[in-house]
């Protein structure tokens, strides 16, 4: 969501700003804004709506310099997108901060401060930080003991940098609930709520824990914990490269990131298969001795991870592992019955996302053997807070649609239910099958991505329609609720999915010839009864756009049908994903959205 980014160094710091928050864009925001030390010891805020590069423009006009500067993109939680919610949030001329998260006793403090004369020009949550801390300052408090008192005063999740004129050599930031790092450089120093805003500059970082207050000046980091005791955070040199974060020839990240999907399997793969058997010492001891003691597998995620869960369920049943799946936005606010041996799996691209990290933290009291994180983000909080962690090496993803993050996700969840299996009986035959198939899928999926042109003409029947309804069973029914996901997000095309086989309990009374259907079609047990449902959808005139197996006798008429070869049963629903990436891709090109930051949505969801 929101992004952060300031500097403190002996060379202007504004170019170092701009393009931080320009590497923030892909987490999803409205309005952008900075604010700078002028040489003349004054703080300057620029602040604008829409596209950084609105804000680089307006602040490039203005000839301002500075050494020290913190800067922000928003996405709007309280308050409508406008110039005047835009962060950094000043009171008066004494300081600037900027936030991510959510205050939740703002409405508190704001009749407090309103009631000691301080006036709000904004919405937000936010500003009532900005305020707490002027008051501070007006009370002999220094910009550090500011900080800690104000952010003993606050209750939520918040990650916040605060500077002050007054102080030419530190900003001070703290978090609890929303991530935050420090960049180290040479004679300069940095932060920003992500390290791929901070790659140009540095590679070497300290990731704060919760309750973390820090002063970053130019020549040192200094950290107290929660406690107020000064600690020693470990740095971490980072393995991303800028380079990472570059679209290269193609039109959109999403398109790039579609296409890395063979590379990136391989990488997840790598190390952790060899001669038909999984190397289920590459997971870890501790993961070999969680794994032993599991007797039933709870999974918590949100959107697309949530997908991959529900996809996992039927893999860990299959091999006689009960699984659960749920929401992690609904899984932490109810009451939870945890049975005997049960091991948390949490999901997540990010490693920040909000509910399902509070999820990891709600259930250490409620009896399962630990928790398991599977991830692609390695210095993330999930990863960080979890028992342990199988990490997806997708690779940075910067389109909102997640998609690479997503096959990954179903590799390292199959290389999970192999190993569980194995305590179930899996014979070696039988594990060198599932084996093979996953070291075929990098190739089975360019096979695929080579089929682009030909799902870019089924795509252009979808650019006049509003609505549109997608098919799955079984393990195929969560891959059509990942499709209509895709769909809706990137194109704004309604879309919703169902078990083929509910068609008949509602949802056939809104089709007719307006109403795209898709559905996957793998050459598996459930064929004939998924062509029944699609019968269906013919006899009402329903539009079919189909995605089917070689060997696969459709029988239908009039429909649109992409013929998928090669696939093997156990890994079929990863690569039938991939037609429905590129789908949804090609529909929102056509509607002429912006595929990478759809309107509304964020990258990494860091507030409820």
């Amino acid at each position: 969501m929101c992004g952060i980014v300031g500097a403190i160094a002996g060379r202007n710091v504004l170019p170092i700003l701009m393009d931080g928050l320009q590497r923030l864009e892909y987490r999803g925001y409205d309005s952008a804004g900075v604010a700078i030390r002028s040489p003349m010891g004054e703080l300057k805020r620029f602040r604008s709506l829409g596209k950084v590069a609105v804000l680089k423009a307006l602040v490039e006009s203005s000839d301002i310099t500075g050494e020290l500067g913190i800067a922000h993109t928003r996405w709007a939680t309280h308050g409508a997108p406008a110039e005047r919610n835009a962060h950094p949030h000043m009171s008066g001329v004494r300081v600037a901060v900027v936030h991510n998260g959510i205050i939740e006793n703002h409405a508190l403090l704001r009749d407090r401060l309103v009631a000691l004369g301080y006036t709000f020009t904004s919405e937000t949550d936010t500003e009532v930080i900005a305020h707490l801390l002027a008051h501070k300052l007006e009370d002999g408090k220094d910009l550090y003991a500011a900080v800690v008192e104000t952010a003993a005063e606050l209750e939520g999740a918040y990650a916040l940098a605060a500077s002050s004129p007054e102080d030419a050599d530190r900003i001070v930031v703290t978090r609890e609930g929303s991530p935050l790092v420090i960049g180290l450089g040479e004679g300069e120093n940095f932060i920003a709520s992500d390290v791929a805003a901070l790659l140009p500059v540095t590679r070497r970082f300290i990731f704060l824990e919760e309750g973390d207050v820090a002063e970053v000046r130019r020549d040192g980091v200094s950290v107290c914990n929660a406690d107020g005791v000064a600690v020693t955070r470990p740095v971490k040199e980072s393995q991303l490269s800028s380079a990472s974060i570059d679209k290269g020839a193609y039109a959109h990240y999403m398109l790039k990131e579609i296409h890395e999907q063979p590379g990136v399997i391989s990488e997840t793969l790598e190390g952790r298969i060899h001669k038909g058997r999984l190397l289920e010492a590459s997971f870890g001891h501790e993961t070999t001795a969680l794994l032993d003691k599991a007797r039933h597998v709870q999974i918590v995620a949100c959107g697309t991870s949530y997908h991959a869960g529900l996809v996992a369920r039927y893999w860990l049943e299959e091999a006689g592992m009960p699984c659960s799946v749920e929401v992690a936005s609904e899984y932490r606010y109810r009451r939870v019955v945890v049975p005997d041996g049960s091991l948390l799996i949490t999901i997540s691209q990010s490693g920040e996302t909000a509910d399902t990290l509070a999820a990891l933290r709600g259930s250490r009291a409620n009896g399962y053997i630990g928790s398991l994180t599977v991830c692609n983000v390695p210095e993330s909080s999930l990863v960080r807070e979890s028992d342990v962690s199988f990490m997806t090496r997708a690779g940075t993803e910067i389109g909102v649609a997640s998609t690479k993050a997503f096959t990954t996700q179903l590799v390292a969840l199959r290389l999970l239910m192999i190993a569980l299996a194995r305590r179930k009986g899996l014979t070696a035959v039988q594990e060198e099958a599932m084996v093979n198939e996953l070291h075929a899928l990098p190739r089975q999926i360019e096979v695929v991505l080579q089929l682009a042109d030909q799902i870019r003409v089924m795509a252009a029947g979808f650019s006049n329609k509003h609505h549109a309804l997608f098919l799955g069973r079984g393990a195929f029914y969560p891959i059509a609720m990942e499709g209509a996901l895709k769909l809706k997000e990137i194109s704004y095309i309604h879309a919703e999915a169902y078990p083929a086989g509910e068609l008949k309990h509602g949802p056939l009374a809104l089709v007719d010839d307006s109403m795209p259907v898709v559905c996957a079609l793998p050459n598996d047990p459930l064929l004939e009864k998924v062509l029944s449902n699609l019968q269906e959808v013919r006899a009402r005139g329903g539009e079919l756009f189909l995605f089917s197996d070689q060997k696969v006798n459709i029988g239908l008429d009039h429909y649109q049908n992409l013929t998928l070869s090669d696939i093997y049963p156990g890994t079929a629903p990863i690569v039938y994903s991939i037609p429905l990436q590129l789908l949804a891709y090609y529909v929102a090109v056509f509607k002429g959205t912006d595929v990478d930051q759809p309107r509304n949505l964020a990258k990494s969801v860091t507030v409820e």
